[in-house]
């Protein structure tokens, strides 16, 4: 997600349930999804977790225009037989402040029996800028997020620890920017959390030491178990130059996180990623105390992006029964 998000930044936030509006979720046998009634049986364990899905698995169709914004709720829950979602605000980017249209996606949570539980925001700014004023700035910028993830009953945005400069001044700068981020996202109860996103934030331990000087409790992590490549070949975003170790980078972002991203690329023909052993990640997760939200976020290129959720769904299930 993070070079293709960040190609995409150089070419270039129901019925109205008010200000804190929130999409309730009906867990009732007689509401689940024809999928879900007849998942197999190993993967009826109850889980430690529970599985939302990630905007992002689907942005091909979305930038594409085969898809909307306010389709995602039903998609996910109809398709997937997923209730829990996860936007990404470049697909409604000038929408954090229009009421009329939030309201719309409340409604269609609503109407699909979906909770809304965070916004990943991208393109407002480096809120680790060196220059105080630019830095400010991106702050503020990303305010009417905050503002629009308590609208539709959010609990957390998701932000970039970014800024130029070295791994101790960007740490500093950063942790700077969120400490003035999270205060002004705790007056009205949302989180700010940070995923390893490429630079120094997809080193694990230069990100927990940035969530050690904020000291915030409304700040904290999103672990990604694919997002720790540190720097990419100039040209050929596919080749890492510089790779985190993604089992000791989760551990150590885990004692912050506030919801976990599972990325997916390509699958065996046992149904396990290529690339992550997704149970030793599940075991990583469950040793922290985490109970929350895994994201799905499929982003490879060989399966569809329909077909690519479906693996990596059936794939946390049946890692998490063996953990569970």
């Amino acid at each position: 997600m993070q070079s293709q998000r960040r190609q995409f930044l150089k070419l270039m936030g129901g019925l109205a349930i008010g200000a804190t509006g929130v999409a309730c979720m009906n867990n009732s046998s007689e509401n689940k999804s024809d999928e879900q009634k007849n998942a197999p049986e190993a993967t009826n364990k109850q889980l430690f977790f529970e599985i939302s899905l990630a905007q992002w698995s689907l942005h091909k169709a979305l930038f594409e225009k085969k898809m909307d914004n306010l389709d995602f709720a039903a998609k996910a829950r109809k398709d997937f037989g997923i209730g829990v979602v996860e936007y990404v605000n470049q697909f409604f980017k000038d929408k954090a402040k229009d009421t009329a249209y939030l309201n719309e996606m409340l409604k269609r949570c609503s109407d699909n029996e979906v909770k809304n539980h965070l916004i990943m925001i991208d393109g407002e700014g480096e809120i680790g800028h060196k220059v105080e004023a630019e830095r400010i700035k991106a702050v503020e910028n990303h305010y009417k997020w905050v503002d629009a993830a308590k609208h539709l009953g959010c609990a957390t945005i998701r932000v970039n620890a970014a800024g130029q400069g070295t791994a101790e001044e960007i740490a500093k700068t950063a942790a700077d920017g969120l400490t003035r981020l999270g205060e002004y996202a705790e007056k009205v109860g949302i989180n700010v959390i940070v995923e390893n996103h490429g630079g120094y934030s997809s080193n694990g331990a230069w990100l927990a030491g940035v969530m050690k000087a904020v000291n915030k409790p409304n700040v904290g992590t999103l672990p990604d178990f694919g997002n720790f490549c540190i720097q990419r070949e100039e040209g050929n975003w596919r080749n890492c130059l510089d790779a985190y170790d993604r089992y000791q980078g989760t551990q150590e972002l885990m004692p912050y996180a506030k919801g976990v991203s599972a990325k997916s690329h390509d699958f065996d023909e046992q149904g396990n990623e290529k690339e992550t052993d997704y149970t030793k990640m599940l075991q990583i997760v469950k040793a922290a105390g985490f109970k929350g939200y895994i994201g799905i976020e499929y982003e490879g290129e060989i399966l569809s992006e329909d077909e690519g959720i479906r693996k990596t769904k059936a794939l946390l299930e049946k890692a998490g029964a063996l953990v569970s």
